[in-house]
């Protein structure tokens, strides 16, 4: 692990290396809510940069800057148990350049008012202005592929998604769970400012916000209800004054009067004279889990089980393809000729028909084509042939595509395809790039075949057909086969479907009941 001081050191050391890279800009002082952002990158990337910083642009003239932690010593020694390639701890004339105090002479970077209006931004005049500039800057320098901020300050995390964007700088943005104490206190490096009496005071402020989520999963929508329960919970604790108790929207932060179909609940107060946050994500509809990969790679199957285990719908968007590639040879059109494919879609109505589970075991959907069932006819070599070929078309996968966005409104969704969490469900609660070798697929491909009475041809025959389709799939011009940068990848090699599942219910229940 390297220590790097200086900008010119962080540059000379990223020019030595090659892969992705993941970073985890901190101020420092880390505890275990940092270390899962970093164990999430190191799982996610090749290299993991850490910066440790206390930015002096984001805090106020009254503010803690100087007696904001400094454990510089203790951090490196967590970071290397994590397996951090790079600490990067820049002195402040150095990010910023030497007048970095004249606010006359620094450019910095102002997010939009709309975003800083509410919440935190209120009572800290300013701070967003210094986390934008200094994530700009850190990402600029780093261009990473991925940067991980914690929902904990769920307004920094909307701005710093609206700043990458807008600004497009390089990477994707990766929201990470609140991590809490056994007792639900969020970590949180000023909790080391808390006397023993207010350490349990402070807990208050996550009892709130879970009567408020009960309450809401009990049907209550209104934001002056949900405020209410959370103001009378703080006023029960003497060491605990209210600053603000808020629902707005997670990501574009407006306000709500209630909860269409999410939101956020945010809370600051003074605990003596530490300042906590802490909110909850509300969701009035199920969430969405977004499984893409390679053919092959067991995607049908094991979103078929998890949709059952989870008891939300499977979303077969290959049979949906599938089936409009059977409709185009049913009518004897050229599946090249695509002004004739594109002639067809208004007269092809695909419908997705659940089938009650045979003694336990997940169905997939009976498939429709207008009247017709089409269920075993898509899976015949002929279609598997041309698929690829017509979902690479830009009218079909509009069309396609808007069909299964329809599906997804209610969420409650499990969806499996080449696309679905890059483009068709970019928003989903969990991505999921689910792999395989070349090889094993061909080997899986293989076994199919045998087991539907098909002739099996050689393993490399296979294994080269599934290479052209990958390169097909990955190179078409309209949403081509990639990896979303937020997805999490889990390779099936070495894997049963059993074993698939059980990873997969594990990352759900990391990332998505861990927010609710």
């Amino acid at each position: 692990m390297r220590l790097l001081k200086t900008v010119e050191g962080l540059r000379c050391w990223l020019g030595k290396q090659s892969g992705s890279i993941g970073l985890v800009p901190t101020m420092g002082a880390l505890h275990e809510g940092h270390l899962s952002l970093i164990r999430r990158a190191r799982r996610d990337n090749d290299l993991v940069v850490v910066s440790i910083f206390v930015n002096p642009l984001q805090f106020g003239p009254n503010e803690d800057l100087d007696a904001y932690p400094r454990t510089l010593e203790a951090d490196a020694v967590l970071c290397e148990s994590v397996g951090v390639d790079c600490i990067f701890v820049p002195t402040a004339s150095d990010l910023y350049g030497a007048d970095f105090n004249d606010t006359n002479t620094l450019f910095a970077v102002v997010p939009p008012p709309a975003l800083t209006y509410h919440l935190c931004g209120k009572f800290r005049p300013g701070h967003f202005d210094g986390v934008a500039t200094v994530v700009t800057k850190l990402i600029s320098l780093v261009r990473p592929q991925r940067s991980y901020f914690g929902q904990k300050d769920g307004q920094q995390l909307a701005i710093i998604r609206r700043l990458v964007q807008d600004l497009n700088l390089p990477g994707a943005v990766i929201g990470c769970p609140i991590v809490r104490e056994a007792d639900g206190l969020a970590l949180s490096s000023r909790n080391k400012y808390l006397s023993g009496q207010e350490r349990q005071q402070a807990v208050i402020l996550y009892r709130g916000l879970r009567s408020a989520e009960e309450t809401f999963k009990a049907g209550v929508r209104s934001q002056h209800y949900l405020a209410r329960i959370v103001f009378q919970y703080l006023e029960t604790a003497p060491a605990v004054t209210p600053q603000y108790v808020e629902l707005v929207h997670p990501h574009s932060l407006a306000p709500l009067e209630k909860v269409e179909t999410v939101g956020m609940l945010a809370v600051a107060a003074f605990v003596g004279t530490t300042r906590l946050i802490d909110n909850v994500v509300l969701r009035s509809r199920q969430p969405i889990i977004a499984i893409d990969g390679p053919a092959g790679a067991g995607k049908s199957t094991v979103a078929r089980q998890l949709a059952h285990q989870l008891g939300l719908l499977y979303l077969d968007t290959g049979a949906m393809y599938r089936a409009f590639t059977w409709y185009v040879l049913a009518q004897g059109c050229d599946p090249k000729d695509e002004i004739a494919v594109a002639d067809l879609l208004p007269k092809c109505d695909i419908k997705l028909v659940a089938v009650p589970n045979a003694d336990g075991i997940p169905q997939p959907p009976d498939v429709w084509v207008n009247d017709t069932s089409v269920t075993q006819a898509i899976r015949t070599s002929e279609v598997t042939a041309q698929v690829s070929a017509i979902a690479a078309q830009g009218a079909v996968r509009q069309a396609l595509v808007k069909q299964q966005m329809q599906y997804g409104l209610a969420g409650g969704v499990v969806a499996d395809g080449r696309d679905i969490g890059t483009h068709v469900f970019p928003d989903a609660e969990l991505k999921i790039f689910l792999t395989a070798s070349v090889e094993e697929r061909a080997r899986r491909r293989q076994r199919d075949l045998a087991n539907r009475n098909q002739p099996v041809p050689e393993l490399t025959e296979l294994a080269q057909v599934i290479s052209e389709r990958d390169y097909k799939d990955s190179t078409r011009k309209i949403s081509p086969l990639r990896q979303a940068d937020d997805a999490i990848e889990v390779i099936t090699d070495s894997l049963t479907v059993d074993g698939v599942l059980g990873k997969l219910m594990m990352l759900y229940n990391e990332n998505v009941i861990t927010e609710e």
